[in-house]
């Protein structure tokens, strides 16, 4: 499905939408958070090492939406499909939390880059503590804001980590996380001469379409220009997508639109 064809509801985010969950307090949430003059400057500050300093793809303030909107879009496909999620139910939370936790782990997962590139996942936890310790007590009280704060650090930490995530939110934080994969994330050090594989492979990938699957409940459609995408798709989506815990529910496939008759990769499915 190309950019043209593509309706804004599987890119964006809509509060006004109708949704598989209760969406009234991820609303309110989603509002205060993007309002928060703080996490804003996190946003932009986050992006001076991977991007200035490393030549590593964008860490930013658009890969935070993206990746929130892919979270969002991946979670309520997969109510729709009757996918069970535990993070927040174990902890006696209500289900309207299970989308709160989404939402802020996307929103904070990269924070850690102010500190450093490598291991960036272990510094976000401090970090995002600290804001979670501010933001949750503006809608929950002492024993709730707690709980959701545990969950988000979980999810947090697993983006990018070797600890596999033990709740269905965590999974779906890893896998959107990954699917964060187009060639506009790698345009900053494309243009600066970056042409290391993570730069020109994502050079590759034209569009990712989050949909309704047949067999499963996701079905995730990536188009890529030519066989360079291959390296975003089998190496690292896979291993995303690998023990994140909704493997079995995702459906990836990946098709080389590039027109060459000599093409070496015309189909990848995971």
């Amino acid at each position: 499905m190309s950019d043209a064809t593509q309706s804004d509801g599987d890119r964006e985010y809509d509060p006004d939408a109708e949704h598989a969950f209760p969406d009234e307090r991820l609303n309110e949430v989603l509002e205060f958070v993007t309002d928060d003059p703080e996490i804003a400057t996190y946003l932009e500050a986050q992006n001076v090492n991977p991007v200035k300093r490393k030549g590593y793809n964008d860490h930013g303030s658009k890969h935070i939406e993206i990746v929130r909107n892919r979270a969002l879009r991946l979670y309520d496909l997969l109510k729709r499909g009757d996918v069970a999620f535990n993070g927040a139910a174990d902890q006696g939370l209500e289900e309207a939390d299970e989308a709160v936790v989404v939402a802020l782990a996307a929103t904070l997962h990269d924070i850690g880059h102010v500190v450093h590139r490598d291991a960036h996942a272990y510094y976000s936890i401090p970090l995002a503590a600290d804001l979670l310790d501010r933001i949750l007590p503006e809608f929950y009280a002492t024993p709730e804001a707690v709980r959701v704060k545990a969950e988000v650090l979980h999810a947090i930490l697993c983006h990018h980590t070797e600890e596999d995530p033990l709740t269905t939110e965590a999974g779906v934080i890893r896998v959107a996380d990954g699917l964060d994969m187009e060639r506009g994330r790698s345009r900053l050090p494309y243009e600066r001469g970056g042409r290391g594989i993570n730069t020109i492979s994502s050079q590759a990938i034209d569009s990712v379409t989050l949909q309704e699957g047949d067999e499963r409940p996701v079905r995730v459609e990536i188009e890529m220009r030519n066989a360079a995408g291959v390296y975003q798709v089998d190496n690292l989506l896979k291993e995303k997508l690998h023990k994140s815990g909704i493997e079995n529910d995702v459906r990836i496939v990946a098709l080389n639109t590039g027109g060459d008759s000599d093409q070496l990769v015309e189909r990848i499915e995971l």
